[in-house]
């Protein structure tokens, strides 16, 4: 490797993209190529990036495999970075496999790690955690263990395991001081101030109170009865219970818990879950049927008793009911979620994280874009949703409890 390509790649390791592309600008070898587009990607020229990836990853001879693998990881970063989740990881953790097997550990990390973020970012947190590689930082370079610390970090964060994000952070801020790349350093510190932002609020009998991450995790872990609406699930001492896709179900339960310790007259059950004001004897036998559902699932810890006027919530003496509410209301709160992270998304990737059809996000976007809550980039298959900064009373919150998570938090 010549001297010219050797200062370029020092230059990159050290998040200088311009001082790298000064050297290799003109150049179309193979390694050139490469460096050209870990530095557009650096730029944030994501598409010119992958193409010159693709361009490298092709010129290498048959006898340059890791060369082509380490293109093939760096291609794989810039659709993490695009939000594209169109292709299967395969080629990426083949690519992760000959790196080992050729001693480029730091390169093979890299790779495992990037399949592991993109697993956070759909919200496959069970299948992250496997994914993730349990390895000893101190032995890695500064760089590729400030990645490490950041990926455990966005995992124990989204699994509410505050305790074990903090430490995540404490050593990735170390290690990205120690490697001295600005941009690192800003993200671990981006990460570390969301958990001490409000994430969600307390409703009791009415009165509010905001919660921050760490609250949320000693209240789900309480022998409270928590009707939790960000994520759209019953959890209790002992009970975890998911209705994201049973929103007739959680919409009762919500409707109780908001009356509890009192009852909920029949009519205002029918007018809240069915969204009905003249209910006939159909409703009334459905809300039995539904309300029969809901009280096989929460009968560990609570049972749904008939009144004179309608139905209450019931728990043991000494356990409460409270509502976890979040921070941005409405039916496009998770969607809002998501763009929230700065990043600009396709509609296909923004359907697979919420799990829903495209159509469904399609008019979701629609609506948010009428209210100028999101905007577009492109047309067709290039195009784009980005969120504008938070602004007003959402400013200084934390949207972690309103992002999906696949299989439903429950």
């Amino acid at each position: 490797m010549d001297a010219l390509i050797t200062a370029a790649a020092r230059f990159l390791a050290a998040g200088d993209a311009l001082g790298a592309l000064r050297r290799v600008a003109l150049r179309d070898d193979p390694p050139a190529l490469a460096l050209r587009g870990i530095a557009m990607a650096q730029l944030g020229e994501h598409a010119r990036a992958r193409e010159l990836l693709r361009e490298a990853a092709k010129a290498f001879g048959p006898r340059e495999a890791v060369s082509r693998a380490r293109c093939v990881v760096a291609e794989a970063e810039v659709a993490l970075a695009m939000r594209d989740f169109g292709e299967p990881p395969r080629a990426l953790l083949q690519a992760a496999e000959v790196l080992a097997a050729h001693d480029d550990r730091v390169n093979a990390l890299q790779a495992r790690l990037i399949a592991a973020r993109r697993l956070v970012l759909l919200g496959r947190l069970d299948e992250a955690a496997r994914a993730l590689p349990a390895i000893d930082l101190s032995t890695y370079p500064p760089l590729p263990a400030a990645l490490a610390g950041l990926a455990e970090a966005e995992l124990a964060l989204r699994s509410l395991r505050i305790r074990d994000a903090r430490l995540a952070l404490m050593q990735a801020s170390a290690a990205a001081h120690r490697a001295g790349v600005p941009a690192l350093i800003a993200e671990t510190e981006d990460l570390r101030a969301l958990i001490d932002r409000p994430a969600a609020r307390r409703i009791d009998a009415g009165a509010e109170q905001s919660l921050r991450l760490d609250e949320v995790e000693v209240l789900l872990a309480s022998p409270t009865l928590v009707i939790d609406a960000c994520r759209r699930a019953i959890r209790g001492e002992g009970l975890a219970v998911d209705l994201a896709r049973r929103p007739v179900l959680f919409l009762l339960a919500r409707v109780l818990a908001e009356a509890w310790p009192g009852d909920v007259d029949r009519q205002t059950l029918i007018l809240r879950v069915f969204r009905t004001r003249h209910p006939d004897e159909t409703h009334r036998a459905r809300l039995r049927v539904e309300l029969g559902r809901l009280r096989a699932l929460i009968e560990p810890v609570a049972a749904i008793d008939a009144t004179t006027r309608g139905y209450a919530l019931r728990v043991d003496e000494g356990r409460a009911v409270t509502m976890l509410a979040p921070p941005i209301d409405g039916e496009s709160a998770a969607l809002q979620a998501l763009l929230a992270d700065g990043a600009a998304w396709s509609t296909s990737a923004l359907a697979l994280a919420m799990g829903a059809s495209q159509r469904t996000v399609q008019r979701a976007l629609a609506e948010l874009e009428a209210d100028g809550r999101v905007r577009a980039l492109g047309q067709a298959r290039a195009r784009r949703w980005l969120a504008p900064p938070m602004t007003g009373g959402l400013t200084g919150i934390a949207t972690i409890l309103l992002l999906p998570a696949w299989p439903p938090a429950g």
